[in-house]
């Protein structure tokens, strides 16, 4: 049997694709194997968000090609769309294919096993206008299904080369989603992260059909709990999509919204479409819509030109917006980014001292928000036993507004939507107690 071994490097959404890609692989009966040891197939998905990121890329295909000379190594990803001849030029690829034309996968390892020459498969992305058809029957964490319902961003933020290496957005076809979305809650997923490059963009190229059409689609699948949105920007929650998320007793009460800079004349440098005045008025009206929402951010800290004076500034509206969490990067030069090129770089030491408050920041605003929930009952999925407990009897999950949650139950409660009072909030980890368990199919399982 021939096998294949695959490492992923990225966001999710690449961590999606690489399934898809084992799906591939596995219709032609190939056994997936451990990516440290031998395999007759190796396939990177690579990351290029960062510099560090195409560094990365490389180690690991060299790690590859190490680890089996003979093997065919194919590489695929965002460094493989925009840098394919840096990779083809690293002895021992065999296979560049970018962000597309993935489903030819096969037949060119076929191709390469009678040839044994090397193959650039990276067309221009830019001109792609169709969504990549890719389906994954199931996951191996076996609680939460991602499912991938864009791809491309058309936002061309001063400091992001994602564009160039996902292309423009595209949208899955909403009948291929809910198909997709039926057969995930048959094969007993509770809970769906609806996932994309620029997931909020769902719909921008679709006629009369948007994200608020496809959540409403959605909460009409029986079997499904939960839906989450993994990322949108302030400006595409429009009236209807507020409607859901205020009508649906399915939406999660958890939004991640980047912010990524809070002072305006940083957003205009990044080329941000929205004033910090507008993103603050959008979040009054999530609150309103959606009592207790927990709010999540990108934040980037000590873009070109950010004075200390703009940094204080957006410190003071981060603790006004008053999120559940931030999650807090240093500015990184991106080589071929508008923001690479431009003056007053930041020095590095300053950078990581405001990271660092805003750590301190996020972390104080982590507590506040748990401790509004403590002596409340949550929705909690279990997903796997905490490490390191005594007996594995203790569980580990995210409750609809996403805090991560401990309690004492078997793995058997593993992938039930358990009722759980919260008894102690921490930053990164909350305690509870198990009072119920909503089984379906299953008569209620009520605990004293």
């Amino acid at each position: 049997m021939p096998s294949v071994a695959f490492y992923t490097l990225g966001c999710k959404v690449n961590f999606y694709d690489t399934e898809a890609i084992w799906q591939l692989f596995k219709n032609e009966g190939y056994e997936q194997v451990d990516f440290e040891g031998p395999a007759d197939v190796y396939l990177i998905n690579t990351c290029t968000v960062t510099n560090t990121g195409d560094k990365k890329s490389r180690q690991m295909i060299r790690r590859a090609v190490r680890r089996n000379p003979e093997a065919i190594v194919a590489v695929t990803g965002c460094y493989a769309q925009t840098s394919p001849g840096e990779i083809l030029d690293i002895p021992g690829v065999d296979l560049v294919i970018g962000n597309q034309d993935r489903d030819q996968i096969m037949t060119h390892v076929k191709n390469i096993e009678a040839s044994r020459q090397p193959v650039n498969a990276v067309r221009n992305i830019m001109k792609t206008r169709e969504f990549e058809e890719m389906d994954v029957p199931g996951f191996a964490d076996r609680t939460r299904a991602f499912m991938k319902i864009q791809d491309g961003c058309n936002n061309f933020c001063t400091f992001c080369i994602i564009p160039w290496s996902r292309g423009l957005s595209r949208s899955r076809d909403p009948k291929s989603i809910v198909a997709q979305a039926h057969q995930l809650v048959e094969a007993g997923y509770k809970e769906f992260v609806l996932t994309g490059i620029h997931t909020g963009g769902y719909g921008d190229d679709l006629d009369n059909y948007r994200l608020s059409d496809l959540l409403w689609d959605l909460d009409k699948v029986d079997g499904l709990e939960r839906v989450r949105i993994s990322s949108i920007e302030a400006s595409q929650i429009d009236e209807k999509l507020l409607e859901v998320l205020n009508r649906s007793s399915k939406m999660c009460r958890h939004l991640h919204i980047p912010l990524q800079a809070g002072h305006n004349d940083v957003l205009k440098a990044m080329r941000r479409k929205y004033t910090t005045e507008e993103y603050y008025a959008k979040m009054q009206l999530i609150r309103q819509a959606m009592p207790d929402v927990g709010i999540t951010t990108d934040v980037i800290v000590g873009f070109p030109g950010e004075t200390d004076e703009m940094f204080r500034a957006g410190y003071d509206f981060m603790k006004a917006v008053n999120y559940s969490e931030m999650h807090v990067f240093p500015y990184s030069k991106r080589t071929g980014t508008p923001a690479a090129r431009m003056e007053n770089q930041i020095d590095e030491e300053i950078k990581n001292v405001r990271v660092q408050e805003l750590i301190d920041l996020s972390e104080e605003m982590q507590i506040a928000y748990a401790r509004k929930f403590v002596g409340q009952t949550l929705s909690v999925i279990p997903e796997r036993s905490a490490k390191g407990a005594p007996g594995r009897s203790t569980q580990h999950g995210f409750s609809d507004n996403y805090l991560q949650v401990f309690f004492e139950g078997e793995d058997s409660l593993q992938g039930e939507l358990c009722q759980v009072k919260i008894t102690e909030a921490g930053v990164n980890e909350c305690r509870g107690e198990l009072v119920g368990v909503s089984q379906s199919g299953l008569k209620q399982a009520v605990l004293k």
